[in-house]
């Protein structure tokens, strides 16, 4: 009967022994995602300065306390909810960045990403040269799955007659007047677009119609500016015999219209590109002056075509 009783204890005693050798191979990543205040600290997290010798070898050591599992973190939403920043410059369907940027962004997370630089625009609220830009460059870079930052020119560039007007630099004095400090916004704003979609955009294009195109070519053959891709459209142009050869090359995208007037110095710029060793596709539609969704349909198929060799 002694020995009976003696086996039945072993048996418990080893049971338990048994258990507490488990139960610390509860998964570990729930203790790693407990919150970091220290009231959320595993009991194991600090051992107290007198605390006792760790037991004889025979015996499994007791098993730590278990914090409460922490919650999964929740996927991130896309598209993100707007920072709640609102400007005039931004028409319906397009998102406030600050007061003097605008974004759109696809419907799936997007990797890359197109700045455009408008034309002339008319600083009231509503105007047919914003709106045209605007829901061009929407449609296009949703259906293309691209992100778009929108940034406003500065007052004061354009050209007589259009006192208060939004432009760009779009000559060689007033783009050393100006082009450091507006691509230091450039870089400010891309970083808040990324800040917002958490999330670094890989590929990055310029492009931009009428004065925004001129001032696209400035950025691009000053080297002041990389990118993955450049769009003129409706604008732009290169003094002829200017050595390109010391430049870094970029995909070069060339557009204009056939009822537009600026049909010579677009191909005489897309000219001189390709026979400086720049990958050039010119473009020519029956369009007249300004933004319209083919050119960009067309840049943003020959900029990933580029990108994958072809």
């Amino acid at each position: 009967m002694f020995a009976r009783l003696a086996a039945l204890i072993f048996a418990t005693a080893a049971c338990r022994s048994e258990a507490r050798v488990v139960e610390p191979l509860e998964p570990r990543t729930k203790v790693t995602k407990a919150p970091a205040s220290a009231s959320a600290q595993p009991a194991t997290a600090r051992a107290p300065s007198d605390a006792a010798p760790a037991p004889a070898p025979a015996r499994s050591a007791p098993a730590p306390a278990r914090s409460a599992p922490a919650p999964e973190r929740a996927a991130r939403r896309w598209p993100p909810a707007a920072n709640g920043a609102t400007s005039d410059f931004c028409i319906e369907g397009v998102d406030a960045l600050d007061e003097a940027s605008c974004y759109v962004l696809p419907d799936a997370p997007a990797t890359e990403l197109l700045i455009y630089l408008h034309g002339i625009v008319p600083p009231s609220k509503v105007s047919r040269q914003k709106t045209n830009f605007q829901t061009v460059v929407g449609r296009a870079s949703r259906r293309a799955g691209i992100a778009a930052l929108l940034p406003r020119g500065r007052q004061g560039l354009a050209p007589k007659g259009h006192d208060g007007w939004w432009s760009w630099p779009t000559s060689g004095e007033s783009y050393r007047d100006h082009a450091r400090e507006l691509i230091a916004e450039l870089a400010t704003r891309r970083q808040k677009l990324e800040a917002l979609t958490g999330a670094r955009f890989t590929r990055v294009y310029v492009g931009g119609s009428s004065a925004g195109a001129y001032f696209v070519v400035a950025l691009a053959l000053s080297g002041d500016l990389r990118a993955d891709g450049f769009a003129a459209i409706a604008g732009g142009a290169i003094r002829r015999g200017r050595d390109l050869s010391q430049l870094e090359r970029a995909p070069f995208y060339v557009g204009y219209g056939t009822h537009d007037t600026v049909s010579e110095s677009s191909r005489s710029l897309a000219e001189q590109l390709r026979h400086a060793g720049w990958p050039v596709l010119l473009a020519v539609h029956p369009l007249p002056h300004g933004a319209a969704e083919v050119y960009l349909d067309e840049a943003f198929a020959f900029f990933r075509a580029q990108a994958a060799g072809g």
